[in-house]
C-alpha cells in the first residue's frame, strides 16, 4: 500500500470517530470563553475603565495578545488529539489489521503524520476563529483597533496555524512512544497544565532559570506565535529567541518523540 493510500485510510479512520469533533468543540468553548473574558478585562484596562491604579495595556499590543489565546491556552487540544491518534489504536488493537494491510510500519507512521497536518490545520482554524471572533467584537465595542487589516496580524495567525500542526506532531510522537493511553493523557495534562506553567511562573521571580524555561515546549510555542497572555508577567529578556527559533525548538520536540517512538516502541508487537 502506498503512502497516499495509507494516508487516505488514516484520514478516514480519524474522521469516522467522534473524538476529533468532541475535542474541537471543547476547544471552541474553552478558547472563546477565555478570550472573551480576557478581552473584556484587558479592553477595560486599556480604556482606563477599571480603576486609576489598574495597569494599562498598549492598545496596539492588545489584539495580538487576545488572538494568541488560541495557542497559549488551547495548545493542549492538538497535543491531545495527536496522542489519541496513536494510543487509541494501541488500546483497541486496531493497529494489528493496519500493520497486516501495510507491512511497512514506517509508512503507517508517515501516514499519521500526514493526517496530522490536516487535523492540525483544522484545529488551528477552529481555535483561531474561537479566539478572534469574541476578541475582535469586544475590541470594536471599546473602540480599540482590531488590527485585522494589518499584515502583522495575519502573520501572527499563520504562525498560530503552524504551532497547532507542530503540537499534533508532538502528540503523535508522545503516543508512539507511550503506548498506554491513560498514562500518555495523564502525562500530557500534568505537564502542560501544571508542571510547565508553574516553572514558567517561577521564572518571573527567579531570573536565573529563565534562560532554560524559554526552551520548554509551551514557551517555544509562544515564541513561535509571537504573543501570549502567559508572557505578560514574565520579565523581558534581551536575548529572547526569534520566532523561527521557537518554531525549530517545537519541531525538535516533535522529531525527538517521533524518532524515539519509532525506534523503541513502534516496532514492538501490538498485542
Amino acid at each position: 500500500m502506498s503512502l497516499l493510500t495509507a494516508t487516505r485510510s488514516e484520514t478516514t479512520k480519524q474522521f469516522t470517530t467522534s473524538m476529533w469533533w468532541i475535542l474541537a468543540l471543547v476547544l471552541v468553548v474553552y478558547v472563546a470563553s477565555t478570550a472573551g473574558a480576557l478581552g473584556f478585562v484587558i479592553a477595560q484596562a486599556g480604556a482606563g475603565g477599571l480603576s486609576p491604579d489598574a495597569p494599562a495595556f498598549p492598545e496596539d499590543a492588545i489584539p495580538a495578545l487576545l488572538y494568541s489565546t488560541a495557542t497559549s491556552v488551547g495548545y493542549v487540544f492538538p497535543l491531545l488529539i495527536g496522542t489519541l491518534m496513536v494510543t487509541t489504536e494501541f488500546r483497541h488493537k486496531t493497529l494489528t489489521p493496519t500493520f497486516l494491510a501495510v507491512p511497512r510500519r514506517g509508512t503507517v507512521l508517515a501516514a499519521k503524520i500526514a493526517t496530522g497536518i490536516l487535523i492540525g490545520a483544522l484545529y488551528g482554524a477552529v481555535g483561531i476563529v474561537a479566539a478572534v471572533a469574541p476578541s475582535a467584537g469586544i475590541l470594536a465595542a471599546f473602540d480599540i483597533d482590531t488590527a485585522l487589516g494589518t499584515s502583522d496580524t495575519w502573520a501572527l495567525l499563520g504562525r498560530m496555524m503552524l504551532a497547532f500542526v507542530l503540537w499534533v506532531f508532538i502528540g503523535i510522537g508522545v503516543g508512539t512512544l507511550v503506548r498506554n493511553q491513560v498514562g500518555a493523557i495523564v502525562g500530557v495534562l500534568v505537564f502542560t497544565q501544571f508542571v510547565e506553567p508553574i516553572v514558567r511562573t517561577a521564572a518571573a521571580f527567579a531570573e536565573d532559570i529563565e534562560p532554560f524555561t524559554r526552551y520548554l515546549p509551551g514557551a517555544a510555542s509562544d515564541t513561535l506565535v509571537g504573543a501570549s497572555v502567559l508572557n505578560v508577567a514574565m520579565p523581558a529578556s534581551s536575548d529572547a529567541l526569534e520566532w523561527w527559533a521557537g518554531g525549530l525548538v517545537l519541531l525538535g520536540y516533535a522529531v525527538v518523540f517521533l524518532v524515539l517512538g519509532a525506534l523503541f516502541s513502534w516496532r514492538r508487537d501490538v498485542s
